[in-house]
């Protein structure tokens, strides 16, 4: 009951804020970013950590700037999130383009009937990314995710994210999924950067730091075999983002173990150094530690 509650009394201001011009809603998201930062602190000393365990080349003035870089973009990203449930399939594609090497790839891909597998980070805005995808793409977009424990909130995350054709796959059921999706042209995307348990991590170093990595884009990939694809969005301006891609490994996959998971946290990691300001530094994404000694490090 409690969770039908708080759902009722903030569905009107989610949907107010959906409605907003775009001027009128960064507008909102500066008033947010001074509450944020400046009054509460929300997370401050999570994020200047990270950022100065990451880049401990950097200075203190160098990170605060990008540590209040981030949060800008961080609440922007947080009001664009809302903006989903309302915005048109014309205002979509204006504000999140595709590079048109990436669409002719996935073109060339689709015309070869050929599913793919998608692996990305938490950069840039990967929701509008989703969208633009399944917009401008021939294959089925399906997104990997954790249903939100208020059932009611997650009702609405899906509208969100299923508006322009994507479909969603809860995670526990991914690998079952995709085998019964098989005779679909779709592109399954895998959002990497997670923290997973220690002990069911790759370890490899990401940003100077010794740091549990999934493996399950290497071990679905390997038993599907499907070409990998990385994609990466960059925040242009404000408002604005463009997606680009590039074919990371190809069946039949001739590697190691953790060659994979290695080569697409290594791509992420490229694109975090050079925009670090639009990657989520609030998570706690160093909170686990190796309790055992490694089988193989990258």
């Amino acid at each position: 009951m409690a969770g039908l509650i708080s759902y009722c009394v903030a569905l009107p201001f989610i949907y107010l804020l959906s409605l907003l011009p775009f001027r009128v809603l960064y507008l909102v998201s500066d008033i947010f970013f001074v509450f944020l930062y400046h009054v509460i602190g929300y997370r401050r000393k999570v994020v200047f950590t990270n950022l100065k365990n990451s880049f401990p080349e950097k200075s203190d003035a160098e990170l605060n700037a990008i540590c209040k870089d981030f949060y800008r973009y961080f609440c922007d990203l947080f009001l664009e999130t809302f903006k989903t449930l309302t915005i048109s399939r014309r205002s979509m594609l204006r504000h999140c383009t595709m590079d048109p090497a990436a669409a002719g790839l996935f073109s060339r891909f689709a015309a070869a009937g050929q599913s793919i597998i998608i692996v990305m980070g938490h950069k840039g805005n990967w929701e509008w990314a989703g969208n633009t995808f399944s917009l401008c793409c021939s294959h089925q977009l399906y997104v990997i995710y954790h249903p939100l424990s208020n059932s009611w909130f997650n009702k609405l995350v899906i509208r969100m994210r299923t508006r322009f054709g994507t479909k969603l796959i809860v995670m526990k059921d991914t690998f079952r999924d995709m085998v019964n999706n098989r005779n679909e042209l779709n592109a399954t995307a895998f959002i990497a950067d997670q923290a997973p348990s220690p002990e069911k991590a790759w370890w490899m170093s990401f940003l100077n730091q010794d740091t549990p990595v999934f493996m399950g884009t290497e071990k679905i990939a390997l038993k599907m075999k499907y070409p990998i694809v990385y994609v990466s969005v960059k925040k242009i301006k404000r408002g604005y983002y463009t997606l680009t891609a590039d074919v990371l490994k190809v069946p039949p996959y001739a590697t190691s173990e953790g060659e994979i998971t290695a080569a697409h946290t290594q791509r992420l990691e490229s694109d975090i150094i050079g925009q670090p300001e639009t990657w989520l530094w609030t998570h706690r994404r160093w909170k686990h530690k190796r309790t055992v000694s490694p089988v193989t490090t990258v």
